[in-house]
């Protein structure tokens, strides 16, 4: 039952993302927010998280509580996105955002820091665990269009809060790494943090990590501008991003091979270095057609990264540091790099294009890849785990 729980929360915490994510800016046009004050929201999630993430989950670590954080603030958010659809006027839409997005930043690496102990010695199997959130964003993608097709804009938000509502209640039978006090009786939560700090190797990662959420930003807020551009329809998007998500299935199933082949760090560049290619393959397309083709490798791409860079902090964080290691990761790739993907992408898409936006964003991608993999040749071999 231990790997049970974990796919199950999965499946509703990535369906919940489903309901809503694909919603937000229309339900901002419907109550009629200027395009200003759309694009502070629309950055108001990441921007959120660079604060609340590596706080919730400190908090998580310091007080040795971690199944009482992740239950009251997944809780408490998924309260605040059920009353998305009785509010109006910018100032009280602005609150509940801040107050979801606040609550619900840490919930992955909460969830994932749980997910790696449960696992044992079977951590390698962490991709088939996260597929239960492929799954569930997949069925409530489809789900969630007819249910906002036929009873309104508020079923996005409902569905939200009652997906989130579920994930709160499987949280309760997850399980956390117990934490060993010092001499003092105390959580060497300092300690920790400093070593976590002064690893060169895992700066590089963490390098990596704020690189991936930026290459991320162009397909999570440019996608559709990009195929716009090609003269692409709504079902051809609608196709592609369905290629995406149908092939991150098999590689997140056999990711434990892909783990056990590369090991963790070496498999968090090959994801990176694709990540690049694909962003550059997006630049020469010619056709919508072909940008089918090149959503082949999405699933090398983000979902290998995220499965590595979990694997890695898992391995390397000091005791009593886990669920902040997870929280860090997050707050790079969820926080600053898409915040910074998100705001240059925009301005690069408004003056040269969403082709050569792709260009841009592919050669930067690949060029920092390169460094990374320069610089941690030159460093000494890394040391063994600090925490089993």
């Amino acid at each position: 039952m231990k790997k049970f729980w974990p796919f199950v929360f999965y499946f509703f915490q990535y369906a919940g993302v489903a309901f809503m994510m694909p919603y937000m800016v229309l339900y901002y046009q419907d109550r009629g927010l200027t395009g200003s004050q759309i694009g502070l929201l629309a950055g108001l999630y990441p921007l959120t998280g660079l604060i609340s993430t590596p706080l919730w989950t400190g908090i998580a670590d310091v007080t040795r509580r971690h199944r009482l954080v992740l239950s009251a603030t997944l809780l408490l958010g998924s309260l605040a996105i059920f009353m998305y659809p009785f509010l109006s006027g910018y100032a009280l839409i602005l609150l509940f955002v801040a107050l979801s997005s606040f609550f619900l930043a840490p919930i992955s690496s909460l969830a994932d820091s749980a997910t790696m102990w449960m696992l044992g010695d079977e951590k390698d199997q962490y991709g088939r665990l996260r597929l239960g959130g492929t799954i569930g964003f997949a069925l409530a993608a489809f789900f969630s269009g007819q249910m906002v097709q036929s009873y309104g804009l508020k079923m996005a938000f409902w569905g939200c809060a009652i997906a989130y509502g579920l994930a709160f209640l499987v949280g309760l039978k997850f399980e956390f790494r117990p934490v060993k006090e010092d001499k003092t009786g105390q959580v060497p939560f300092l300690k920790g943090l400093g070593i976590l700090l002064k690893n060169p190797h895992m700066a590089l990662l963490l390098v990596g990590a704020l690189l991936g959420g930026f290459a991320m930003a162009v397909s999570n807020n440019y996608f559709f501008p990009y195929m716009r551009e090609l003269g692409a329809d709504t079902g051809t998007m609608g196709l592609a991003l369905t290629l995406g998500t149908v092939v991150e299935v098999p590689v997140l199933f056999f990711g434990s091979r892909l783990l056990k082949f590369f090991k963790p760090f070496p498999l968090f560049l090959f994801s990176l270095f694709i990540a690049a290619v694909r962003l550059l393959l997006f630049a020469i397309a010619a056709n919508p057609n072909q940008v089918l083709v090149f959503q082949l490798l999405n699933g090398l791409t983000f979902p290998t990264l995220w499965m590595a860079g979990v694997s890695y902090m898992d391995q390397k964080a000091p005791e009593g540091m886990h669920a902040t290691a997870q929280g860090i990761l997050g707050l790079m790739v969820f926080g600053v790099g898409t915040s910074l993907g998100g705001y240059v992408g925009g301005n690069l898409l408004e003056s040269i294009g969403a082709r050569n936006m792709c260009l841009v964003f592919g050669l930067i991608t690949m060029a920092v890849v390169v460094v990374i993999a320069i610089v941690g040749k030159l460093l000494p071999p890394e040391k063994a785990s600090v925490a089993a």
